[in-house]
């Protein structure tokens, strides 16, 4: 399951107040590239028919069907990589096909795991 970032979350919802679009959803994307990196797109966006959508950290995320294996054990946080340099990160949790697959998405703890 992909998950937030307490930290992640929080940008996100300031995010969505300054552009307003507070209260919509968050789609979390990915996509392999011709060169084998994995790629990843976010942006608010309205729900579709086949999307996954559940809320963590209060934010409500859509995948749609195709991004869903790729984003399967990532994290996304918010971090400082440079002194004053911010920018939003994905990481795995766990290796790919790895370890246990929560049934659903009850709400996320505080350490950002949904399940």
């Amino acid at each position: 399951m992909f998950a937030l970032t307490p930290a992640a979350a929080a940008r996100i919802i300031d995010s969505a107040r300054q552009s307003d679009a507070a209260g919509m959803p968050l789609r979390i994307a990915a996509k392999v590239e011709e060169d084998g990196r994995l790629a990843f797109g976010i942006g608010f966006d309205e729900p579709r028919e086949q999307d996954l959508s559940y809320e963590c950290e209060g934010v409500t995320l859509l995948i749609a069907p195709p991004s869903r294996e790729l984003l399967e054990d990532m994290l996304l946080d918010f971090a400082e990589i440079a002194p004053g340099d911010w920018q939003f990160v994905f990481m795995r949790t766990s290796p790919p096909g790895g370890g246990c697959a929560p049934s659903g998405c009850g709400g996320c703890s505080s350490s950002g795991s949904c399940g």
